[in-house]
């Protein structure tokens, strides 16, 4: 990592696409619907670039692939918390850019064709376990819940284990009560699909 820039950070991280529960690309299969259109968000919890303090900040991906994720020619709409002075907005901008190396960002920045942002907006995180959600802008809106039983309507338990996973090795399985993207060319709605809330913690 000689010449490279050191970071790391600990956040909750919120994410809800277009596949059904759980979402097979997870298990390195083919997504639901063929494509893959979503949203990932962090709050940071305690985190650093360099000598420049992250806690408290957010960020945000509006994202879509036109087969699976791994395929390539993606597009992603980059979104900053408007809280963050220009030293954070500058750090932020280079970790997701994946330019110092790092997982997840290193490896998800190569799937993209155009990458447009970033854009400077509020971003409101309401954490709460499997009831979270976060708005980003007017460009994305998330609201979570656990995933119901299709008989008695009760709401189920699910986790996931992913040892091997490099955006989180443990979430909870939940679904997307609310999941709205409106940002330009990216645009969609799919509510009551796959979503995942979790603690995550990577560094370069």
């Amino acid at each position: 990592m000689s010449g490279k820039a050191k970071w790391n950070f600990e956040a909750d991280f919120i994410q809800a696409c277009n596949c059904d529960y759980g979402c097979p690309c997870e298990f390195s299969a083919p997504p639901t619907r063929g494509n893959c259109e979503g949203m990932v968000a962090w709050k940071i919890i305690k985190g650093r670039y360099e000598n420049t303090p992250l806690d408290g900040l957010g960020f945000a991906m509006a994202v879509r692939w036109p087969k699976a994720i791994h395929e390539g020619n993606g597009i992603a709409c980059f979104y900053i918390d408007e809280k963050a002075n220009a030293a954070q907005r500058d750090a932020l901008a280079q970790i997701a850019s994946g330019q110092h190396g790092g997982l997840p960002f290193e490896i998800v920045v190569t799937t993209f064709a155009t990458i447009h942002g970033p854009r400077f907006v509020p971003i409101d995180f309401q954490m709460n376990g499997k009831n979270s959600s976060v708005k980003v802008g007017d460009a994305i809106q998330v609201r979570t819940e656990p995933i119901k039983n299709p008989v008695t309507g009760e709401p189920e338990s699910v986790r996931i284990e992913h040892s091997t996973g490099f955006i989180f090795k443990s979430a909870e399985c939940l679904s997307a009560a609310d999941m709205r993207v409106s940002a330009g060319e990216v645009k969609y709605s799919w509510p009551n699909k796959a979503a995942f809330v979790a603690r995550v913690q990577y560094a370069n």
